[in-house]
C-alpha cells in the first residue's frame, strides 16, 4: 500500500514539463528534418541575440530605476513620496506600445533638442559635435521605452518586498546604531529579496515577450526577422509557428531557471 509521502511525490511530478519537453524535442526533430522549417528557423534565429540584448539591458535598467523609485516612495520626505506615486501611476497607465511610439518619435527628438541646448557652449568651442535625431538608434529608443514602462511595475515589486520585512528587525538595527544605508544593505534587502524574486522573475519573463513590440520600430529581433521572412515568402503559418516556438523555449526555460533559484534560496533560508 503506497504511503502518503509516495503518493504526494507522484502527484507532484511535473507531467506538464515532461509533455512540454517531449513536444519541444519532437518539434526540433521535425524542424531539422524539414528543409523549409530549417530555413525559416535559421532566418528567425538571427534575431535571438537582439531579443536577449534588449531584454537584459532594459530589465537591468528598469530594476535600477524601479529600486530608486521604490526607495523614494518609502522615504520620509512627503515630496519624494508624491513624486514616486505620480511616476508609478502615470507610467503604469500608458500601454507599452504607446510608450514605445512616444519615446521613439517624440521623446528622442525632444531629448536631442535639450541636449544640444545644454551643450551649446561646448559645441561652439568645437569640443563637442551636434547631436542629430538619427544618431539615437531605434534600438536604444526601444530599450528606453521598455525600461521606463517596466520600471513603474518593478518599483511596486520592490516596495512590497521591502515593506514585508518585519519592523521589529529594523528597530533592532537602529538600536545597534546602524545607519539607514547599512540597515537596508544588511538587514532589509537580504530578507526582502526572497519576497521580491518571484514577481520580479515574472516581470523578466513578461519582458521577454513584450520585447517583441520593438519590431514595430524595425529592430531586428525575433519577431521582426519573422515578419521580414513571411512578407517575402508568404509562408506565414510556418514562420510564425517557428517564432512562437522560439519564444516558448526562451520563456519556459527562464521560468524553470527562476523556479530553481527560488527553491535554492528557500532551502538556504531553512538551513
Amino acid at each position: 500500500m503506497p504511503t502518503p509521502a509516495s503518493s504526494t511525490a507522484k502527484s507532484d511530478f511535473p507531467w506538464w514539463l515532461a509533455a512540454a519537453v517531449t513536444l519541444a524535442v519532437a518539434a526540433a526533430i521535425f524542424i531539422a528534418a524539414s528543409d523549409l522549417y530549417a530555413q525559416v528557423f535559421a532566418t528567425v534565429a538571427k534575431g535571438i541575440g537582439i531579443t536577449v540584448f534588449v531584454t537584459v539591458v532594459a530589465f537591468a535598467l528598469a530594476s535600477a530605476i524601479g529600486l530608486g523609485i521604490a526607495l523614494m516612495g518609502l522615504s520620509n520626505s512627503r515630496w519624494l513620496r508624491q513624486i514616486a506615486r505620480f511616476y508609478v501611476e502615470i507610467i503604469r497607465g500608458v500601454p507599452i506600445l504607446v510608450l514605445l511610439f512616444w519615446i521613439a518619435f517624440a521623446g528622442a527628438p525632444a531629448f536631442v533638442v535639450a541636449w544640444n541646448a545644454l551643450t551649446a557652449p561646448l559645441q561652439s568651442a568645437g569640443l563637442l559635435g551636434e547631436l542629430l535625431v538619427r544618431d539615437v538608434s531605434l534600438l536604444w529608443r526601444a530599450i528606453m521605452a521598455l525600461t521606463i514602462g517596466y520600471s513603474a511595475f518593478i518599483s511596486e515589486v520592490f516596495r512590497a518586498g521591502i515593506q514585508a520585512v518585519e519592523k521589529g528587525q529594523i528597530e533592532a538595527a537602529k538600536a545597534l546604531g546602524l545607519t539607514r544605508a547599512q540597515r537596508f544593505r544588511l538587514i532589509v534587502f537580504p530578507q526582502a529579496i526572497r519576497t521580491i524574486l518571484p514577481p520580479l522573475g515574472n516581470d523578466f519573463v513578461a519582458m521577454v515577450k513584450d520585447s517583441s513590440l520593438v519590431s514595430v520600430l524595425g529592430v531586428a529581433d525575433i519577431t521582426q526577422m519573422g515578419k521580414i521572412y513571411a512578407a517575402g515568402s508568404f509562408r506565414f503559418f510556418e514562420t510564425y509557428s517557428i517564432v512562437a516556438y522560439i519564444y516558448l523555449i526562451l520563456t519556459v526555460g527562464l521560468s524553470l531557471a527562476l523556479r530553481a533559484l527560488e527553491k535554492r534560496l528557500r532551502r538556504q533560508h531553512e538551513e
